[in-house]
């Protein structure tokens, strides 16, 4: 899979744009608050055709861990266009705004009632994050099978000893829980090292990279005790929160690992808790938890069979992250300026 060319389209990327008009550039203001180049600046001014823009980012912040990107007050108002993610609160008061372009894949924060004007558009930047995403969850299953956060705890006691028999991927069943960008992204590196993969999506007539066996959700129950491998990749959504609970964390195998690249909220994180303090499935890495952080105290924190990293797999933990972005922004300002529809369009 080419992950630069690679655009979740998402289910609504059918849709016109402007209802298949283009808008008048003389019209259109848009402030653009990524951390460009001058030559990606150039390539916005190309597709835009003319209209306005205000470019308010440093390109040298482009590494940082997240963009920081608060709207100047005089542009509050002007602008009819914003790519970036301000705080809710500031594009709540964007009177004119008609559309917004995130710089991440999840836009939870701007669909909740009174942030957006009606009528205003809303598309995110799925499609950037796959290969950052899917190779943390795969280091992180790595890590479980291999042992070797005992290993590196034992090391700081000064310790050598052998923990235990390890596990390997070759001929495992690995079940990727969404396989949208990121869940295919994973199972193409399953499929790389000899497991064998089944993934659960909400259409499994719909085939998806990586997949050997698609099934339903409906199927759930009956595949998590099949699995080596429990892999999460879905969106934050009423029917995702909590996917895995006690109920399914007791239907995992014993030596099952359970890996959350997606949204924190799709794990109950009490249960896993205890599934793990019970010896009820062997491991947990998490880069996503409910909530984050964690509170101090929490028991996971002491969990030693239990991988915890800070949500770091995605934003620009690559590089390649921050270009792929662009390239979303940016092929999505010029499908608006045509009229045509909108990749990863989300109202």
């Amino acid at each position: 899979m080419d992950a630069t060319q690679h655009f979740d389209s998402g289910p609504s990327a059918s849709a016109p744009g402007r209802q298949g008009q283009a808008p008048d550039p003389a019209q259109v203001r848009i402030v653009n608050c990524l951390p460009l180049t001058d030559q990606e600046r150039a390539r916005f001014q190309q597709a835009g055709r003319g209209a306005q823009q205000r470019f308010i980012a440093d390109a040298s912040n482009r590494d940082q861990p997240s963009w920081k990107m608060d709207l100047p007050a005089d542009l509050v108002q002007w602008a009819t266009v914003v790519i970036g993610n301000p705080p809710a609160a500031q594009v709540a008061s964007c009177g004119s705004l008609e559309w917004l372009q995130t710089a991440t894949a999840g836009v939870d924060a701007y669909q909740k009632e009174g942030v957006l004007p009606s009528g205003a558009m809303l598309s995110g930047a799925s499609g950037a994050f796959g290969q950052s995403v899917s190779e943390h969850m795969f280091a992180l299953m790595w890590s479980l099978m291999k042992g070797l956060g005992l290993y590196r705890d034992q090391q700081r006691l000064e310790r050598w000893g052998y923990l235990g028999q390890a596990l390997s991927p070759r001929g495992a069943t690995v079940l990727v829980v969404g396989t949208g960008d990121l869940g295919s992204h994973f199972a193409c590196l399953a499929q790389a090292v000899g497991a064998k993969t089944l993934g659960v999506r909400r259409s499994p007539e719909h085939p998806a990279e990586g997949i050997d066996a698609m099934h339903g959700f409906d199927e759930l129950d009956d595949l998590l005790p099949r699995a080596d491998v429990v892999a999460l990749a879905v969106p934050a959504s009423p029917d995702t929160h909590h996917l895995i609970d006690a109920r399914r964390l007791d239907l995992m195998s014993p030596q099952a690992i359970l890996i959350n690249g997606g949204r924190g909220d799709a794990v109950d994180c009490a249960a896993l808790s205890q599934a793990l303090e019970e010896g009820s499935i062997r491991g947990a890495g998490l880069d996503v938890t409910e909530p984050e952080p964690l509170p101090a105290g929490h028991p996971l924190w002491r969990q030693e069979r239990c991988v915890i990293t800070p949500h770091v797999s995605g934003g620009t933990n690559l590089s390649a992250n921050g270009e792929r972005i662009v390239a979303i922004a940016l092929d999505n300002l010029t499908r608006y300026m045509q009229g045509r529809a909108l990749r990863n369009r989300e109202r």
